[in-house]
């Protein structure tokens, strides 16, 4: 499937714009699952300034949509039409401050920030090194792992919105809950502040190494996965759901349900986007079925199915012979 190129369009009404701009960019080789249909138009900003200065030239009745390392994201089959925006080299920057603390660019892997943590003797942030993805992500799921979350360690961050205006946002303006932000979806995070205590470099790698052998025994992290595929309900655990409901090896075409952790989805078999949506709407009912709980999405799913084909609950067959 491809898209009507709007590249010289958005060219002639930027004229100052410094970014990339691609059509009909292909996003299977961006996500961690691997699969997906193209961006209509991807965007690659220079930095914040001049993705200031897309959105505001942009028309409001272009879509947009922001990915960041695709790590925590199913694109279906068809694409993403309008523009999708990937932060790139400018918003990669790592900067140690007094406190102790860190001004980060939201394009930087969450393990990164870890490590940069580390060496700058600030304990807080460890936890990080257990959460595939970059800043951006943490921020808008309040990404967290081994007790501990986004909203734990950081301070304020930067966001720009649809309009083009700049946003500097504390902690407490963020309105974090579980896995979640009360900030408006469209804005996207460019910069972030993250505070911690003065800590030994050598104990918090340490602490690093624990979490990182914790995820490698306990999660199927070699293998093309989205991460966690569903939240946590109020004091359960998903993945026990998911086990008691006979889903553990679960498979749908080429997507299973992985046998080392449950919460897990892989793209075992040359998967198409519907085969793990399928999946994981299979997972969600029978999940409801067997125990009266309805599993939340974590995972983010973007963009359109080949035409003529369901999407969401609609992906389950009424007799649910998969």
């Amino acid at each position: 499937m491809s898209f009507a190129d709007l590249t010289l369009q958005l060219a002639d009404a930027m004229p100052d714009l410094r970014g990339r701009l691609k059509a009909n960019a292909p996003l299977s080789q961006i996500t961690w699952f691997r699969v997906g249909g193209p961006a209509q138009i991807l965007f690659t900003p220079a930095d914040e300034a001049d993705l200031s200065y897309f959105l505001q030239r942009l028309a409001a009745d272009i879509s947009v949509q922001v990915i960041g390392l695709g790590s925590n994201l199913l694109v279906r089959d068809g694409g993403i039409a309008g523009i999708v925006i990937r932060l790139g080299k400018g918003f990669g920057f790592i900067e140690p401050q007094e406190g102790p603390r860190l001004r980060v660019g939201t394009a930087v892997p969450d393990v990164k920030v870890a490590r940069a943590a580390a060496n700058a003797g600030m304990s807080g942030v460890a936890f990080y090194r257990g959460i595939p993805g970059g800043i951006g992500g943490a921020l808008r799921m309040n990404a967290g792992a081994h007790g501990r979350e986004t909203k734990d360690a950081l301070v304020c961050a930067r966001a720009v919105d649809r309009g083009g205006t700049i946003h500097e946002l504390s902690n407490e303006d963020m309105g974090f809950t579980y896995r979640h932000n009360g900030v408006p979806t469209d804005w996207i995070f460019t910069e972030a502040v993250y505070a911690g205590t003065p800590g030994d470099p050598a104990e918090i790698l340490q602490q690093m190494d624990e979490v990182a052998k914790y995820r490698e025994a306990h999660q199927p992290i070699k293998e093309r996965t989205g991460g966690s595929t569903f939240k946590n309900p109020p004091d359960l655990s998903a993945w026990k759901l998911i086990d008691e409901a006979g889903c553990r090896g679960l498979r749908v075409g080429g997507a299973m349900v992985s046998a080392k952790h449950c919460n897990f989805l892989i793209n075992d078999n040359e998967a198409t986007g519907e085969d793990i949506e399928t999946l994981g709407e299979t997972v969600r009912y029978r999940v409801k079925k067997k125990s009266g709980v309805t599993l939340n999405w974590e995972i983010k799913r973007l963009g359109l199915p080949l035409e003529g084909r369901p999407v969401g609950e609609d992906l389950v067959p009424e007799n649910n012979e998969v």
